[in-house]
């Protein structure tokens, strides 16, 4: 190698050594320049709580005042010098130290000093740029660098009073998987939800789109808010396909975890049309329709996804079949919870009785057409007449008395108001809620709880289509990207028998005789067939022994007086008899019997 290309070599090395080093030195100043202007103000609200201690102890004979001067003593230690002071005092020192220490030491001591001193200042370089390196592996987008630089304190300082957020300041902020979070500082006239409801005035100031989510919450400690802008999601990169080996719900967009629900919880699933709510509930409704031990009955009088499952649910598509296959399942409920063995909370499913989950999609449309639905009977003098059969009571029973039988219900709607979308009986009984986006914060409130804007839960603002919020319980207001289940797959799915009560089976519980139930044609004949005499009448049937008028209440979920005036109808009639000792048992002869 000539002198030449030694010299190049040396020169290029030179100067990416001085890029690095003002690189650092920059990003050191800008990091001391936000943690004085963040803490700062702690040094003079310390000040403040220091002389308010000295008025109340000017003698010092209490731990107030010392307690005051510990943490201003404690608060100035922690704003550190800006990048020139610190230089400054550092190069001081070590020429302090040099010319006392130096010219008293030997050549050799001398040499291994410089070594030294040359050491450790590589050492601190290698540490800054360590702490100062983006361990994450996270590069900011064009308009993650704008707001980035427009969140440092300095600069939200300078506009926030003609933004009319005086008083505010940011902390440091930081960019993370689920997009940027920032501290804000609050004053005593701000509180977390005031600077909620200035959300356009930090959109404004921050010149961020109107489209970009924002989030802000209480902050971990008083006088602090935690202010989350949603440029990116924990999700961006991953197949969101659904395929039987990534069965999950779908995706959290905040943390990455995979998102499920379990079988057995009582669902509402919401959403303005759409929003995908269809897509959202067909993983959940595969696994409702897997296992030997699971069987799905879908109610669809939209006849379009009820289709989709017809090769392995139960599906009702007109009103009739609506009323028809919610007597069926109520039926089944009253009987398993009259044979379930004393002591036990729930139903054990199993191949023969299993667990059945009940899908009602769109439930405005079955609230308005399977309401009052016509049908024929005849009375006990021999004349015809049509009387209207409702669906809404089973359902309603089911949402209150099921979760035991391990019945479920899960109602679907893009009208999630109480009265038009989602029966008021059956709004109390939901456990679990999957809310995709809707028009209104009245809808969230409706879907997710009257504490759902406060705490975050703003479906309004979700984005269409395939993003929901789960509120079970447990989860943070992190929205979720549901996993796509194309309509191909769902008909590929293998075959399934649908459930029946066509062949009733043969139960023995412990304890219990034998029972065999048979539909009888002639419960339509009865001379009562409203809908509260009918589930008494269906109760006592069910029933392996008479049963008390007291328990019907609760077997029912009726109130006392139409229990009350349901036996005395049919009590009247002759199709329930009163034994001595007040029990009932139905005059069905070899029809429903109890051997």
């Amino acid at each position: 190698m000539s002198h030449g290309q030694v010299w190049r070599t040396h020169r290029q090395y030179a100067a990416t050594a001085a890029r690095w080093t003002a690189d650092h030195w920059r990003k050191e100043a800008e990091r001391r320049r936000a943690l004085r202007a963040e803490r700062k103000p702690l040094v003079r609200d310390a000040r403040r709580a220091l002389a308010t201690a000295r008025a109340i102890d000017p003698e010092g004979v209490t731990p107030i005042r010392h307690r005051a001067e510990r943490e201003l003593r404690t608060a100035k230690r922690r704003v550190p010098d800006p990048m020139w002071l610190f230089a400054t005092k550092t190069a001081a020192a070590l020429g302090v130290a040099g010319y006392v220490w130096l010219p008293h030491v030997s050549a050799r001591a001398w040499v291994w000093s410089a070594v030294a001193v040359v050491a450790a200042v590589t050492a601190l370089s290698v540490w800054i740029a360590v702490r100062e390196r983006d361990t994450s592996g996270l590069k900011p987008t064009a308009e993650e660098s704008a707001l980035l630089k427009r969140l440092q304190p300095q600069h939200w300082k300078e506009h926030a009073e003609q933004r009319g957020l005086s008083g505010t300041l940011t902390g440091r902020p930081r960019l993370t998987e689920a997009g940027i979070v920032c501290a804000v500082r609050l004053d005593g006239t701000w509180t977390a939800t005031k600077l909620r409801s200035a959300e356009e005035h930090i959109r404004n100031l921050l010149g961020a789109r109107t489209s970009l989510r924002m989030q802000i919450k209480a902050g971990k400690q008083g006088g602090w808010a935690e202010l989350t802008l949603r440029t990116r999601s924990a999700a961006d990169g991953d197949d969101l396909k659904w395929t039987p080996e990534r069965r999950s719900l779908g995706i959290d967009t905040v943390t990455g975890e995979q998102v499920t629900v379990p079988l057995g919880e009582r669902l509402l699933i919401a959403g303005r049309s759409g929003a995908g709510k269809s897509v959202a509930s067909r993983p959940l409704l595969f696994d409702a329709s897997e296992g030997a031990a699971n069987a799905l009955v879908i109610i669809d009088l939209k006849r379009v996804e009820g289709r989709l499952w017809d090769h392995r649910a139960r599906v009702a598509s007109t009103p009739r079949e609506v009323v028809d296959v919610v007597d069926e399942l109520e039926t089944e409920m009253l009987e398993r919870l009259a044979i379930l063995p004393k002591g036990q909370d729930t139903w054990t499913p199993t191949p023969d009785r299993p667990r059945i989950t009940v899908v009602v999609d769109e439930g405005a449309e079955v609230m308005t057409a399977a309401d009052k639905v016509p049908y024929e009977t005849e009375t006990s003098d021999g004349k015809t007449r049509t009387v209207n059969r409702s669906a809404l009571p089973g359902l309603e029973s089911i949402a209150r008395m099921g979760r035991a039988a391990c019945i479920d219900l899960w109602w679907m709607t893009q009208k999630p108001t109480i009265g038009d979308g989602i029966p008021k009986q059956i709004a109390p009984q939901i456990g679990v809620s999957i809310c995709l986006a809707v028009r209104t914060p009245a809808e969230a409130r409706v879907v997710l709880g009257e504490d759902a804007q406060a705490k975050g839960w703003n479906a309004d603002e979700l984005p269409v289509p395939g993003v929901a919020l789960i509120r079970d319980g447990k989860r943070k207001p992190d929205p979720v990207k549901v996993r796509y289940m194309d309509k191909s797959v769902v008909i590929a799915l293998p075959d399934r028998t649908p459930w029946s009560r066509s062949v009733a089976p043969t139960v023995e519980a412990a304890g219990a005789p034998m029972l065999t139930l048979v539909k009888d044609t002639a419960t339509e004949a009865a001379p009562a067939t409203d809908g509260a005499v009918a589930r008494v009448l269906k109760a006592i049937e069910t029933a392996a022994e008479p049963v008390a008028q007291k328990d019907l209440v609760t077997i029912t979920g009726l109130s006392k007086g139409a229990v009350s005036k349901a036996v005395k109808t049919l009590t009247t009639g002759g199709t329930v008899v009163r034994a001595l000792d007040g029990r009932l048992t139905a005059t069905r002869g070899d029809d429903t019997a109890a051997a």
